[in-house]
């Protein structure tokens, strides 16, 4: 008896410790494979700057900055003051020195004006309330010829907000490709690359035009 009610007690804990571990696996093996469609899409290599918009955790901060290597840079922008200090702690647990975590902002990256060859995001697009202003900061932080990866998701079928403050709400969450096409676009980006991919997911790069593509 006193070793059956002892299995009823453990068993919901190492399921529970089963389950965590499934979904670290899951979340690495996400970000191993989104960082490699950004690493792609931007044709990064040994010496790019790049930055990061809204970089929650910064998983992909970390990923990318071991590509760019100690000759090039990551700037690594989060509006969430503790994000902003773990982003920190994980660049320094992973013995990287090329990283620069900066203070977001909604309608600005607070990145210096063409510092960037490079700037990404995910799943953060979605959030922004003012579209028009942030996209205009991206455009100014990008070099000419520099590029822009975002990666998001799409709303349920038929259930994009029509307002940027909606995009967020339950019901509406996502953008659809062709929004996020027309927006950047309307900042001054040359769309190079759209896309669909697995379960709502959408990649679309875009370019500020002028110079030659930096990372080439």
């Amino acid at each position: 008896m006193t070793m059956h009610l002892s299995n009823r007690f453990i068993t919901p804990f190492v399921l529970l410790a089963i389950t965590a571990a499934a979904s670290l696996a899951q979340d690495a093996q996400q970000n191993a494979a989104d960082a490699q469609r950004l690493i792609t899409a931007l044709e990064l290599h040994a010496g790019s700057v790049v930055g990061e918009v809204g970089a929650g955790d910064g998983a992909l901060t970390v990923a990318v900055a071991k590509t760019v290597g100690e000759s090039g840079r990551v700037y690594s922008n989060e509006i969430n003051t503790q994000k902003l200090a773990g982003i920190a702690k994980a660049a320094a647990a992973a013995g990287l020195t090329n990283v620069t975590t900066v203070a977001g902002g909604d309608t600005r990256t607070n990145f210096d004006d063409r510092c960037c060859d490079a700037i990404f995001m995910r799943d953060v697009y979605h959030h922004f309330t003012d579209p028009a202003a942030m996209n205009a900061s991206i455009l100014a932080s990008l070099k000419p010829g520099g590029r822009l990866a975002v990666i998001d998701f799409g709303p349920p079928p038929g259930g994009e907000s029509a307002a940027p403050a909606g995009r967020s709400a339950d019901g509406h969450h996502g953008i659809t490709l062709p929004t996020l096409e027309r927006e950047l676009k309307a900042a001054g980006f040359d769309i190079l690359s759209a896309a669909e991919y697995g379960f709502r997911g959408i990649l679309i790069v875009g370019r500020r035009p002028g110079g030659s593509p930096p990372c080439q």
